[in-house]
């Protein structure tokens, strides 16, 4: 039974050492990466603190513990 919860334990502590947050530079960069694969020329990608989101139907990306979003607009329109 002590085998059972230290695998779990430790199962539960590498999870969570994955799933560090990503630095918003760098979900920026993979964003960008993806949009340009797409063939849009006019667009703009910013990182802004979460209270100053408006529109969440632009929000693309969560970073930095979930405080920061990458909003996404198409200036191509």
């Amino acid at each position: 039974m002590k085998r059972i919860a230290a695998i779990l334990i430790l199962g539960a502590l590498t999870t969570s050492a994955f799933a560090a947050p990503k630095p918003c530079e760098e979900l920026k960069a993979e964003i960008e990466t993806k949009i340009q694969s797409q063939s849009v020329s006019s667009y703009t990608l910013e990182i802004v603190a979460n209270k100053d989101v408006t529109d969440q139907s632009m929000v693309v990306g969560t970073c930095e513990n979930d405080t920061k979003k990458i909003i996404y607009q198409n200036n191509g329109r």
